[in-house]
């Protein structure tokens, strides 16, 4: 997995009701890109994550 700052991370629910999350990448912690990660939650949670397989990184446009 690799990801820069600007990317946003999904992270899928693991169990049944459980929602997708989606936070942003603010600080790449690993080298060339991979985790671990500083990531913003959409309700401003940050926390240091390294993603597993549940989760999914979107590239941001470029421009």
């Amino acid at each position: 997995m690799h990801a820069t700052v600007g990317d946003t991370l999904l992270v899928h629910g693991r169990i049944v009701g459980q929602h997708d999350r989606t936070a942003e990448v603010i600080e790449v912690l690993g080298p060339d890109g991979t985790p671990p990660y500083r990531v913003r939650f959409d309700d401003g949670h940050e926390t240091v994550m390294s993603p597993g397989p549940d989760s999914v990184v979107r590239h941001k446009e470029p421009g």
